[in-house]
């Protein structure tokens, strides 16, 4: 579906700043000459954001993601010519809390239509173990630091340095709850309609459409885990919480929000007490990080293994093309997991 995907990376950090990595998918008649080409440039730092842009923008935008397919984004660090690109940008979508190197680069790129997604929903604190009953929304006013009007929620909470549960922050995987990333969706196509207003209904149908499907996910995943033998899971990488709070399940990291922080004994012995009395079938790992904890642990307490992906980015061996099919493997793993009835 997207050629560009599978350009090299020598070939992205050179190819990034004259737009020829986005335009490799389109048109190549189509000027990169900045706002005076027929596309949006549009820079988005990591794969849920450039799916947004990509199925929002549709044929009027030349999407690059700044992280490529098999990078763990958390630990992306940017080229000079990678920063420079997003100075050349007509609009930049990325989500704060995520990747530092980006936040910063962004932060100093001076482009007008900057759009932080974090800002477009209400984010929450997650620690190691959360379910969707023991923890409520912690919300501070939060003033757009690149001053523009994106139609958004004027509260969210941030990581501040307070000790908000286990890493310390707000947890930003917003993307991984349909609902939430449907209300990050129309966000975006409104502040797409104000950056480009000659095809602002363009946007705003395929912002309805985009957000349809992210409701029929959302009932596909009510449905699918209303009845389950067991609520909990456990996984190496603390993602799920907003999926977790959503519909009612419990998720138990075996480490942080960092996917590759490494857990203490004490954590995996504890593991090792919750998996039997909440009857854990499954220990889930990533196909970006390593599956050797989560083999480990499973192996110790007798559980399964699973891939629960928490969507950073689409690779060959990801279980699906897109957000739409990748989520729907996820749910199909954790009804099995799960024991859904």
């Amino acid at each position: 579906m997207n050629v560009r995907r599978l350009i090299p990376t020598t070939a992205v950090a050179g190819a990034v700043v004259l737009g020829l990595t986005a335009l490799s998918a389109c048109s190549t008649s189509d000027a990169a000459d900045g706002g005076n080409g027929d596309k949006l440039k549009v820079t988005a730092s990591f794969y849920p954001m450039q799916f947004l842009a990509e199925r929002i923008g549709g044929e009027h935008v030349a999407v690059t993601s700044l992280t490529k397919p098999g990078v763990e984004p958390h630990d992306l660090e940017l080229t000079p010519r990678q920063i420079g690109s997003i100075s050349e940008s007509d609009y930049v979508l990325y989500l704060k809390g995520i990747q530092p190197a980006v936040d910063d680069a962004i932060k100093q790129s001076g482009v007008k239509n900057t759009v932080d997604a974090a800002t477009l929903t209400t984010l929450e604190n997650h620690g190691a173990e959360v379910s969707g009953h023991d923890h409520g929304h912690e919300e501070e006013a939060h003033e757009d630091e690149h001053g523009h009007e994106e139609e958004a929620h004027e509260e969210h909470s941030e990581g501040d340095g307070h000790n908000h549960g286990e890493e310390g922050g707000a947890d930003p995987h917003i993307w991984l709850d349909p609902v939430k990333y449907a209300e990050v969706a129309k966000g975006v196509g409104k502040s797409l309609e104000k950056a480009d207003p000659d095809h602002a209904a363009d946007y705003k149908k395929n912002t309805e459409a985009l957000v349809g499907e992210l409701n029929k996910l959302n009932t596909a995943y009510e449905t699918g885990l209303k009845n389950t033998a067991t609520k909990t899971f456990i996984t190496t990488h603390s993602a799920f919480g907003y999926l977790a709070e959503r519909y009612g399940l419990t998720q138990q990291g075996i480490a942080g929000i960092d996917p590759e922080a490494e857990p203490t004994p004490a954590r995996i012995q504890e593991l090792h007490t919750i998996a039997e009395k909440e009857k854990a079938t499954t220990v889930f790992f990533e196909t970006l990080a390593s599956d050797r904890t989560a083999k480990t642990l499973a192996k110790d307490t007798g559980l399964k293994t699973g891939v629960l992906d928490p969507l950073e980015g689409i690779t060959k061996k990801s279980q699906g093309a897109d957000y739409i099919e990748v989520m729907e493997s996820n749910l199909t793993a954790l009804q099995k997991a799960l024991g859904a009835k």
